[in-house]
């Protein structure tokens, strides 16, 4: 399919968001801020944040879509990737992941013949294409993946690596996109960029002069060394695997029905996690289950009922509580969730020589890495817990939120510790998950999807909350994930159905005629009800995550996030 298109009549699209999905699109004029910084490659790009890429089972419901474009060199190619993401508009996340990271490791004798322009970058065989398609395959797949980074100042592939995960769209660019099999396998969609030999060679010129510290002599020797031969031999003939061809310029129209065909396509994928969750629930409910499941059913390690915890949950419970109390009883109680946690942890003996000379065996944690990742929200407060106990634990965040017009759970931010990032370290990471509580589940169901996706174990996923609610999501919940650890201090019965009521603009299709939408509440719980809306008690221990929050929502509206590793 070739789109050939005289557009340059036309008005540029728009850059501006357009509905997240939609077969006809309808951008708004509004600049996307987003697009307009230097580079954008190897970047994740966040919108509106990332809904649900899973169903109620906890699996992945379908891969990342992913764009090939493929071009001689300084044809177009991020040109395109870029206006393509100005095209779609709002959407969730995206990654313009560039073929240049992976040029291979370079002997010193390499090194010198790039510096005098006599190494050939453009044949097949200086890009590493096994690790291209091995990080690819992982983004598809909605893995966690680590590329590699080059200079192309000191022609070498550095030490570091960047982390990239969470692409709802991936568009890879490089000359040689389309060459090698492995990688056409992992395309769903794929283009060539067409543009006049001359053309191409002005745009080097300028690229490698303003941006690689090249001389205009040495680019004119590698390009009719290298380049041009590279072109006619693998490049060229590589269009013939395209199901798009796009001209490099005046490509406005095709930039278009490709837009409009990748929101077709993300469409066809989209799922209501929340919606379906709570007609499960709401099901459940209005059956009713025959007894009510008890601790040991759901698979629950709760701490001991004593006295004296009954007493700290009641102060917690207590509208009256003073914030001083509250907060104080709070990080009590965090410290004996953690506690209890600790001993979900293998261990091994240990010999030790006392002070006094004597050797003695004793315990210690037997893992390569602990760590802890919060829920922001509400599970800052089991931070303190943590580190108390465990003095130097390094800690993550996650932020979840609920979309306000669909009610779906929305990630929009994923700060991972490094055991985590590298899936081989992940592999033998214990992670303790820190959340408030559980009641339908959609934020746990997100948080434990994510670390599944970076290869942790679920075995190794120890989730720690003050509350569950019992006829909430909770049993959902584990059979879901029947191998993750969850420590609470208390499991409460009641779980309701409330309303919240906001301005008619801010309504999303899931909106009631009665004019609100359904949330669920947790009792006794430790929220109230005022003035006849729902609201979760937003005391003093939930201060440092609003602050996250509000700031996290503040750098999403004035820019569409770019979260780089």
């Amino acid at each position: 399919m070739s789109l050939f298109t005289n557009s340059a009549k036309d008005s540029p699209p728009s850059l501006g968001p357009s509905p997240a999905v939609s077969p006809s699109p309808s951008p708004s004029p509004r600049p996307n801020a987003l697009l307009t910084t230097k580079t954008l490659k190897n970047t994740i790009l966040k919108s509106h944040g990332r809904p649900p890429w899973y169903g109620e089972d906890g699996q992945p419901i379908s891969q990342a879509f992913v764009v090939g474009i493929a071009g001689g060199s300084s044809s177009g190619k991020t040109h395109v990737a870029r206006q393509i993401v100005r095209s779609l508009g709002s959407i969730p996340t995206v990654i313009i992941m560039s073929q240049d990271s992976f040029y291979k490791p370079h002997t010193p004798e390499e090194i010198k013949l790039a510096f005098a322009s006599r190494f050939d970058f453009d044949h097949p065989d200086s890009i590493d294409m096994d690790l291209f398609a091995s990080c690819l395959a992982d983004l598809k797949n909605l893995r966690q993946t680590n590329i590699p980074v080059y200079s192309f100042e000191s022609h070498q592939r550095l030490e570091e690596t960047k982390y990239l995960y969470g692409a709802t769209i991936i568009i890879t660019e490089g000359i040689m996109a389309l060459h090698d099999p492995k990688l056409r396998e992992l395309y769903d969609l794929k283009i060539f960029v067409q543009c006049d030999s001359d053309f191409m060679l002005a745009r080097r010129i300028t690229r490698d002069i303003k941006e690689r510290g090249r001389s205009v002599e040495g680019i004119l020797e590698q390009y009719l060394r290298y380049v041009k031969p590279s072109y006619d031999n693998f490049v060229g003939p590589s269009s013939r695997y395209a199901d798009i061809i796009v001209p490099g310029k005046d490509n406005s129209v095709a930039i278009e029905l490709i837009s409009t065909h990748i929101r077709r396509q993300l469409e066809k994928r989209s799922r209501h996690f929340r919606r379906k969750m709570t007609v499960s629930l709401q099901r459940s409910l209005s059956r009713g289950p025959p007894r009510p499941l008890t601790n040991e059913e759901l698979g629950l390690t709760v701490l001991d009922q004593s006295p004296q915890l009954k007493g700290i949950y009641t102060v917690l419970r207590d509208v009256t509580t003073t914030r001083q109390d509250f907060i104080f009883f709070v990080d009590r109680l965090a410290t004996v969730l953690v506690e209890k946690a600790m001993e979900m942890l293998p261990y091994r003996d240990k010999t030790i020589e006392t002070p006094v000379g004597v050797k003695t065996i004793g315990k210690t944690i037997d893992t390569e890495s602990v760590c802890g990742v919060t829920i922001l929200r509400s599970g800052g407060p089991l931070e303190r817990g943590l580190q108390r106990v465990i003095n130097d634990v390094p800690i993550g965040s996650l932020l979840v939120q609920s979309d306000s017009k669909t009610g779906e759970p929305i990630l929009l931010h994923v700060m991972l510790p490094v055991c985590i990032r590298d899936r081989r370290r992940a592999e033998n990471a214990w992670v303790f998950l820190l959340d408030a509580q559980i009641g339908t589940g959609a934020s746990a169901f997100m948080a434990i999807r994510i670390l599944l996706d970076h290869g942790v174990p679920p075995s190794h996923i120890i989730f720690i909350t003050f509350l569950i609610a019992r006829s909430g999501g909770i049993a959902h919940l584990r059979r879901t994930f029947p191998e993750v650890t969850i420590v609470t201090g208390a499991v409460d019965d009641g779980l309701h159905e409330a309303w919240v009521e906001e301005k008619e603009e801010e309504r999303g299709p899931d909106w009631e005629d009665e004019g609100g939408r359904k949330v669920w509440v947790v009792e006794p719980g430790m929220g109230q009800i005022d003035k006849g809306i729902h609201k979760h008690l937003l005391t003093s221990w939930v201060f440092w995550d609003l602050v996250m929050i509000i700031t996290s929502s503040l750098v999403l509206r004035a820019h569409a996030t770019i979260e780089t590793a």
